[in-house]
């Protein structure tokens, strides 16, 4: 397949799923309804949150949140779209892993500009294990895109050692 195709398509998939799912949340789901899918450990719920990763920055006066919160986002997905398309040196691993991040960056971005705020839905309570925020699938792929990129990074580290070791 076309490289600038694979890419594409991989950032218009992650877009369409998480704005599938967030469209089903608001038609489906009444603001601050709470579901209970595997008791109180994983939940959906439908909320509305005007700032950044766990409601960071939502107290910020309109135009500090327009800058951090939209313009910043953008200029940055523009650039690393760009890098993506123009660095044919990337490794499959890592191309997928901006992908992911274009993809659910563009997808939060596309909701600031047309509602406002992000809609949130999945809570995750593990008991004193593991217990997020309420977040979205954009959240999802930013976070796989950049443990996708750490895990690359790191195996092509000990790879290029190895390399030059011989």
């Amino acid at each position: 397949m076309n490289r600038n195709l694979f890419i594409t398509l991989l950032i218009v998939f992650n877009i369409a799923i998480d704005q599938t799912t967030k469209v089903m949340v608001r038609a489906d789901i009444k603001l601050g309804e709470i579901i209970e899918l595997v008791g109180d450990k994983f939940i959906l719920t439908n909320v509305y949150n005007k700032g950044a990763f766990l409601g960071m920055g939502s107290e910020m006066n309109p135009t500090l949140r327009l800058i951090f919160l939209l313009i910043l986002p953008t200029i940055v997905l523009i650039y690393v779209t760009y890098y993506i398309i123009k660095t044919k040196e990337l490794d499959r691993l890592s191309l997928i892993a901006f992908c992911c991040i274009v993809g659910g960056g563009i997808a939060n971005v596309f909701d600031r500009i047309v509602y406002g705020k992000v809609t949130d839905f999945f809570f995750i309570d593990l008991g004193g294990i593991f217990k997020t925020g309420i977040f979205n699938v954009a959240d999802i792929s930013v976070t796989t895109g950049m443990i996708m990129l750490l895990y690359s990074g790191i195996f092509n580290n000990k790879k290029n050692v190895k390399t030059s070791d011989s």
